[in-house]
């Protein structure tokens, strides 16, 4: 086999020659990249003798790279192609002017129209037309002959412009897309070595025969063959299904492979093959993800369409994982490929790790609501449209056939075929007012224009549906260094030469073999990568490259005068003998050089509190070593690692061990063996400042019902320190502060199982997770989503930025990665990148996601309250006067305004604060709430009063005539224009009204901060000026005059005054209205318990005014009850209490506050007082949390415990019951608006 592919390749190598110098033609490095392992090491050897003669054959150096020229690199792409996949072609404008058309009421109307044009023209022989009833006698006169086909196309021409919109939303929400993905394109970078550089291009800019860097965290963009390599281990499950990482090596396994990911170490590759001829590329090309062949070889391609679908079958299984990894580095849209929907459903084989993606494929919870309530609607509009149909032909049978005895006769067959189409364009009308299918384009335009906003807000949204599940996070969990921090280190505290320095020692006080040690330990031992730069401008502060933490390292040797570059010069990276990378399993870093004399000399540096255990000897004020005991080490934990730790710094120990000639060749893969022994060199503090404006936030996350949890690798009294700095930890509070080890000891059973049971004693009070590991952070996510303690599912934000974050960001319910420190693993598992890496951008997040999820619930009051009208308006004007008294033509342009038009208006409306002062909605919360139902109602009223008071006694109001009863193609009347026009100027005010959806009586507070409202408010309202001055026929106008105009505005203006009205009512009298819209989990959900949800939560100004009274008289009240009781008592002569409970009864809001079975955290959800008898038939794991409002919490003055945990000392509470579950019993029955005055009195009385 060897020798004829050596045959075919010398035979290629001269053709090669004449077209350019490279000797590797690109089926030959295609072929290369399929074979692995073992038998790709005898190929590089067999056909090159090693890696430098491919490298060779490619015109490249494995030190230098490529030099950089563009005619080169041109050359390179047009040879082996670009790095790059072509993406499907976007649907083009008339592809969704087609898909628009589909709509099926769309095409019942156009059915519709196209007969009403046709028999319009159609003019009976000689029919008499009285003998075929009342309504068709007598209208045929000369100019209707003309105009009968006017409806018709007035019809069609709306469809069109329906149709139209519909499809220039979608073309425009396409291109939304693909600006984003080019977006994330633009992101993507990778490092490469040219001309001896070191530096970062475009992903789409590597070409064959680059010399790329790669390190930990890494996603492969090319595939390739390793140079050198550091300990490296990737991650090849996005290729094989394999979930074991794969160790690479030169010796043993050299090829890399593009969408892998690498888990651990670092090292350089030659690239290969890129784009559409590298393992991934050739995957997506059978994929179809493109319509261009596979690139390549001639004869392949038609081998290759042969084995499609065998290809597809086999690779479905990992195909949906590694569209996801591809995703981000080539131009591929994110609207579906051919294979996707049988892939999507596929559940990955059994492997737990995999499981991982699932989540990400449920409906968001808006969409599931979304969903069953338009079906409800549709059902409900199609019912009335078909009765409405129904009793218009049934009275006119009855009418023409029965009262009028009217004679059947074939004659009249047309005029009555024209009665029936004009009765089916009506109920087809009905049918469109009543569908809400502006419900998905005002999502849409909420969520496309959120996500374009939050773009300036430093939020890259990856996965749409993240934006508004953010409005509903109950709990975050987040990183510390640069979330919470500014990643800007710096070394402040240093113990060096037996001395704890509070600053930066100058370089004379320490002695010089100590000091030559520490700056030729940090040198070598600090990944190449990572280096310091001169900043950007005079005066500013040096740029950090690479790892922060030996940023701050190196920064210490240019404190001490010493220049580390020049140790590098000395000792490149390819002279290092092996290096342990730093993992979040060492946690610590080592790196072994050669001497000249055979020995071995091991510089490590890592945790402190972790390497000290490692170290036998430390150097002294001398500069010698000296034996290192445990009691000795307990003394410097204490005194200096603790002491800069409680300061919030952390902290680095870096050591050194020398492998003499006389001891052999020590077991390198042995580390437990090697890492031991250690010289201590010094301790440093590393000072890592929180950003100014996270405490800011983090307590408007706490203000808006967020719990903020911390989850860091770092030590823990860093980490409290850190979190009380930025107000998660609050002095007297009660919380826990956990190890990574001491929460899992927690978590597991004898068994080493973990239990839920258990997770869910530990996470309500867990604010801080210290020295954590990525699978403890996993677990954690996993075990708050999956708690049944609260009333609601928690909903988890979790930030991310390295490697092994991946699977947490995966299952938590949104994914946070850092964008500039995160790896791009990261990336790809999350839904949200932070451009910034901000916590601030979290908050921001939160508020642009709560205000879709208004904006929808302001879109749907809107248009309900249209629809309801409507829907009776054009039902009952059909069955009372036989003909709707909104024209097929008008309903469409009522349609217009409340479908796209009021979607643009009331989704773009900013957030604001205001947002953050309520708690979330949770999943099961109703879209419409009972004060949006009674919004609805209330409005509906108006309206059809005024809109019956219209039909039926307008003529006699406005002295004109009588538009009822009027015959088949009979000219527009006056009487019918006014209603028209007051109903679209009811609707055009109302829409004002729907901004407030929670009883707010300022519904005008920033309406001019919106353009785009008010731009559409002012034109629709031009437009139906012109509709009805100058609409005539088509339209079924007549132009009005200005007293008529004065009366028609007056009487849409009601509507904003009569909203007023309505908020001052009470939406807790009115028990009987009924929310709707709930999450798709309804089902599940037991009655009481809804009871209990339709009150929660939901905010009623109008309730609230009235609250305030009653406060003030209760308070006065009850004053005057405690004093007579009080004064009873002294008359007696007895203890003061004796009148009152005891204080063990907690009667008094101090003694309720310092027993803790009474502290609620705040992620638990304020709910009122559950019934006693009501709270017997809950499960036991539910919770009747009894809710403290937020400014008692003051009072409570318990000193913390060693563990943080005030539980554990007093009243211990039983098992097997719930903390909070426990009501005062004197409390029951009261009712009680969470976090109001009269709550926190309640609790007292």
């Amino acid at each position: 086999m060897a020798n004829s592919f050596r045959a075919s390749k010398h035979g290629r190598k001269g053709e090669a020659n004449h077209d350019a110098e490279f000797s590797c033609s690109l089926q030959e490095l295609r072929s290369l990249m399929e074979i692995r392992g073992e038998e790709a090491r005898i190929r590089i050897q067999e056909c090159y003798g090693d890696i430098n003669g491919l490298c060779a054959r490619l015109r490249t150096s494995p030190v230098e790279g490529l030099d950089g020229k563009s005619e080169d690199i041109d050359r390179r792409k047009q040879q082996y192609g670009q790095n790059f996949i072509p993406p499907k072609k976007p649907k083009t404008f008339l592809h969704l002017v087609w898909e628009a058309l589909q709509d099926v009421t769309l095409i019942i109307l156009e059915v519709a129209a196209m007969i009403s044009l046709g028999l319009s023209f159609y003019n009976p022989p000689d029919a008499e037309r009285q003998y075929c009833g009342r309504a068709a006698g007598g209208l045929k006169d000369d100019s209707d002959g003309e105009t009968g086909w006017i409806e018709g196309a007035a019809i069609l021409l709306s469809v069109v412009c329906v149709v139209l919109v519909t499809a220039f939303n979608d073309w425009s929400k396409e291109k939304q897309f693909r600006g984003l993905q080019s977006r994330i394109e633009q992101e993507q970078k990778f490092t490469v070595v040219r001309g001896g550089q070191v530096v970062q291009i475009k992903v789409s800019e590597i070409v064959v025969g680059d010399v790329a860097q790669v390190k930990y965290g890494d996603l492969l963009p090319a595939d390739g063959v390793l140079i050198q390599g550091n300990d490296l281990k990737i991650d090849e499950s996005s290729l094989t299904g394999e979930s074991d990482h794969v160790k690479k090596s030169l010796d043993k396994d050299p090829m890399l492979l593009s969408g892998t990911h690498v888990m651990e170490g670092s090292g350089k590759m030659l690239v290969t093959a890129v784009g559409v001829n590298s393992q991934s590329g050739i995957i997506f090309m059978l994929l179809g993800a493109s319509e261009e062949g596979g690139g390549g070889g001639g004869g392949g391609d038609s081998e290759e369409k042969k084995e499609k679908k065998k290809e597809c079958l086999k690779i479905r299984e990992r195909k949906d994982k590694k569209s996801k990894f591809l995703r981000n580095f080539f131009s591929i849209s994110y609207l579906g490929y051919s294979c996707k929907k049988n892939t999507e459903m596929q559940p990955l084989n059994g492997e737990p790790e995999k499981k991982i993606n699932l989540p990400k494929k449920e409906k968001s919870v808006l969409q599931g609501k979304l969903t069953k309530l338009a079906v409800q609607i549709g059902k409900a509009g199609l019912f009335m449209s078909t009765l409405t149909v129904i009793i218009l032909i049934t009275r006119f049978l009855i009418d023409t056939f029965v009262i009028q005895g009217v004679a059947w006769s074939s004659e009249c067959m047309p005029i009555y075929v024209q009665f029936l189409v004009k009765f089916f364009i009506i109920g087809v009308t009905v049918l469109v007012v009543a569908v809400p299918e502006g419900l998905p384009l005002a999502v849409t335009i909420a969520l496309a224009y959120s996500v374009k906003k939050m773009m300036k807000d430093n939020n890259l949204v990856r996965h749409l549906d993240a934006c508004e599940t953010m409005g509903n996070a109950t709990a975050i969990c987040s990183d510390k260094t640069g979330t919470l921090t500014m990643n800007r280190m710096t070394v402040v505290q240093a113990y060096v030469a037996g001395h704890h320095y509070r600053k930066v020692p100058e370089a004379e006080l320490i002695p010089t073999k100590t000091l030559d040690l520490l700056i030729l330990g940090i040198g070598v031992n600090c990944a190449y990568t990572t280096k310091i730069m001169p900043p950007e401008r005079d005066g500013g502060l040096a740029r950090q490259v690479g790892n922060k933490t030996e940023c701050a390292l190196l920064g210490l040797t240019l404190d001490l005068h010493r220049d580390y570059q020049a140790i590098r010069n000395e000792i490149p990276e390819e002279k290092l003998f092996k290096v342990y990378t730093f993992n979040s399993v060492r946690k610590s870093m080592s790196t072994v050089m050669k001497n000249y004399d055979g020995s071995y000399r091991m510089f490590s540096k890592g945790a402190s509190e972790i390497l000290l255990k490692k170290c036998c000897r430390i150097l002294t004020v001398t500069g010698e070593s000296r034996v290192f005991k445990p009691r000795d080490r307990d003394d410097l934990v204490k005194k200096v690692v603790e002491s800069m730790a409680s300061e919030g710094l952390r902290t680095i120990c870096l050591a050194y061990r020398d492998f003499p000639v006389s001891e052999g060749e020590p077991d390198w893969d042995n580390e437990a063996l090697i890492l031991t022994g250690l010289t201590c060199i010094a301790v440093v503090g590393i000072e890592d400042p929180v950003r100014p404006e996270v405490p800011d936030a983090i307590r408007k996350c706490q203000r808006a019902g967020i719990t903020v949890r911390m989850v860091t690798g770092d030590n823990i009294n860093t980490a409290r320190a850190i979190a009380t700095k930025c107000g998660i930890l609050h002095p007297g509070d009660d919380f826990l502060c956990l190890e990574g080890k001491e929460f899992n000891r927690r978590i597991r059973n004898e068994l080493g199982e973990i239990e839920q049971e258990r997770i869910d004693k530990i996470w309500p009070k867990l604010k801080v997770l210290a020295r954590s590991s990525p699978t403890d952070k996993h677990t954690l996510v996993k075990g708050i989503i999956d708690s049944t303690v609260m009333e609601q599912r928690q909903v988890v934000a979790v930030t991310g930025d390295g490697t092994n974050d991946g699977p947490a960001l995966k299952k938590a319910d949104v994914g946070f990665a850092m964008g500039i420190a995160g790896t791009d693993v990261a990336k790809e598992a999350s839904d949200i990148i932070l451009t910034d890496d901000n916590f601030s951008s979290i908050v921001k997040a939160v508020m642009w996601g709560r205000n879709v999820y208004d904006s929808i619930s302001k879109f749907l009051q809107f248009q309900l309250t249209v629809n309801v009208v409507a829907v009776i308006v054009a039902f009952t004007g059909a069955c009372i006067t036989q003909d709707s008294p909104l024209k097929a033509v008008q309903m469409l342009w009522v349609n217009l305004i409340m479908d796209t038009f009021a979607s643009l208006a009331l989704a773009t409306e900013p957030p604001t604060e205001a947002l953050l002062l309520r708690n979330p909605y949770g999943r099961n919360k109703p879209l419409i709430s009972r004060t949006m139902m009674k919004n609805i109602l209330g409005h509906a009223v108006y309206q059809l009063t005024t809109i019956f008071t219209l039909l039926f006694t307008g003529e006699k109001l406005f002295d004109i005539d009588s538009g009822r009863n009027a015959p088949l193609h009979s000219p527009p009347s006056e009487h019918y224009t006014i209603v028209f026009n007051t109903f679209v100027l009811m609707q055009i005010f109302n829409e004002v009204n729907a901004r407030k959806i929670h009883g707010e009586r300022n519904v005008f507070e920033g309406v001019f901060r919106n353009p785009i409202f008010c731009t559409i408010i002012l034109g629709t309202l031009l437009v139906q000026i012109l509709i009805v001055q100058f609409g005539g026929k088509p339209f079924s106008c007549v132009s009005l005059n200005l007293e008529q105009w004065l009366w028609c505005i007056l009487l849409g203006f009601g509507s904003l005054l009569w909203g007023q009205l309505v908020s001052s009512v009470p939406t807790s009298w009115l028990k009987f209205l009924t929310t709707a819209g709930h999450g798709t989990q309804q089902e599940e959900i037991p009655e009481e318990e809804l009871e209990e949800m339709k009150d929660k939560d939901e905010i009623d100004h109008a309730e609230m005014e009235l609250r305030r009274g009653q406060v003030l008289w209760c308070r006065g009240l009850n004053r005057i009850q405690t004093q007579i009781r009080v004064v009873n008592a002294f008359r007696d002569s007895v203890s003061p209490y004796e009148g009152l409970e005891t204080p063990e009864s907690r009667s008094s809001i101090h003694n309720f506050m310092t027993h803790p079975e009474f502290r609620i955290e705040d992620s638990e959800p304020q709910i009122p007082l559950i019934d006693e008898n009501e709270g017997e038939d809950e499960p036991p794991t539910k919770r009747n949390s009894f809710a403290v409002p937020p400014p008692l919490t003051g009072l409570s003055s318990l000193p913390p415990n060693e563990n943080n945990n005030a539980l554990d000392r007093i009243v211990p509470v039983h098992k097997d019951v719930p903390r909070s579950v426990l009501v005062p019993p004197n409390s029951v029955g009261l009712m009680s608006c969470p976090g109001s005055p009269l709550h926190s009195l309640e609790t007292s009385l």
